[in-house]
């Protein structure tokens, strides 16, 4: 019976190879990357998640995290902070701040598509 590892269980194997047995495994992964027929992935499109009509910048963070959760990007996310603290500390408007952050994530969603070949409309 086989049983697919984990990516961290690889990766323990990995580590505790040495030099010669991690190039041996590194031409293997490449011959048979080589081989595989490529897999699309299919990018959902974002969630149904209106924007109501008040709403703070905490809350738009929650909401587009929930209606883009197909973006994993630290960048995004690290930027998004930037502008919560922009409204927080510098006291930037709290629409022009969400306005914003829809562009910032809806423009993530779109590089997503683009990077892996989807339709972008």
């Amino acid at each position: 019976m086989s049983v697919i590892k984990s990516s961290q269980n690889l990766i323990d194997l990995y580590e505790a190879m040495d030099d010669e047995r991690k190039r041996s495994l590194s031409d293997y992964t490449d011959f048979l990357y080589a081989q595989a027929d490529p897999i699309n992935k299919v990018i959902p499109p974002p969630d149904d998640s209106p924007r109501p009509e008040e709403e703070t910048v905490v809350g738009a963070v929650k909401r587009l995290k929930i209606k883009y959760h197909m973006i994993e990007s630290m960048a995004v996310f690290s930027r998004a902070s930037d502008l919560m603290t922009d409204h927080m500390v510098k006291g930037r408007d709290v629409i022009e701040v969400i306005d914003e952050m829809e562009i910032l994530f809806d423009d993530a969603y779109k590089k997503i598509l683009l990077d892996s070949g989807q339709d972008t409309e």
